[in-house]
């Protein structure tokens, strides 16, 4: 039994390398790559400036019905609104290039936030570089850093890849979990997963 477990654990950490590429930037453990941002209102943002606090970085695409299956559903608003009522920083991030499949101004963007009823910072990356910074490649993707600034959690929200809202209730949401285990002290008990989605379309 041991040595299977070793052996799934071996399997799905290879593929998570493979999801998020090659460059050893990010794992889980490692201390977060840090960042300098401005957010869709205009305010800058640093990682640094959460040091103490969970993070959550979701990468994002209105477009992308991956995406449409947990924004249509109030799935996303409502694991933003739970967990930034408990002291948890949400970063939703659009790495879409300017012009491209997903890309918004920031005007439309805090137009789509407020109609969507989100309670996630938004913030616009359409140079790619929190996208490329962490080895993003699908929306939704999804980091969870802890208090001391290292990644504890890393890929998809949940273990059913389907764009069908049906799947919700019945999946696992590892976001969800992760959260839930680190906020009461308790071991993270799935940190990494093979992220799913709509590719992101970065500038080239």
């Amino acid at each position: 039994m041991k040595t299977h477990s070793l052996i799934w654990a071996t399997v799905v950490l290879g593929a998570a390398a493979l999801a998020f590429g090659s460059s050893g930037k990010v794992s889980v453990g490692a201390a977060a790559p840090s960042f300098d941002a401005v957010d869709s209102k205009g305010k800058s943002i640093k990682l640094e400036d959460y040091k103490g606090k969970y993070v959550v970085l979701e990468w994002s695409n209105f477009g992308c019905p991956y995406v449409k299956k947990h924004y249509n559903s109030g799935n996303m608003q409502s694991l933003q609104k739970k967990y930034t009522q408990k002291g948890v920083v949400w970063l939703t991030i659009f790495s879409s290039a300017e012009g491209g499949q997903g890309y918004y101004p920031n005007a439309e963007l805090n137009k789509i936030a407020a109609a969507k009823k989100m309670s996630s910072t938004l913030v616009p990356d359409p140079e790619g570089t929190l996208g490329k910074l962490y080895g993003a490649k699908n929306t939704p993707t999804m980091f969870v850093i802890n208090p001391s600034g290292h990644i504890v959690y890393m890929g998809g929200i949940d273990d059913k890849a389907t764009p069908d809202v049906e799947d919700i209730a019945t999946s696992k949401n590892y976001v969800a979990a992760a959260l839930d285990e680190a906020l009461a002290g308790k071991a993270i008990t799935t940190s990494v997963s093979r992220p799913y989605g709509c590719g992101i379309h970065y500038k080239n």
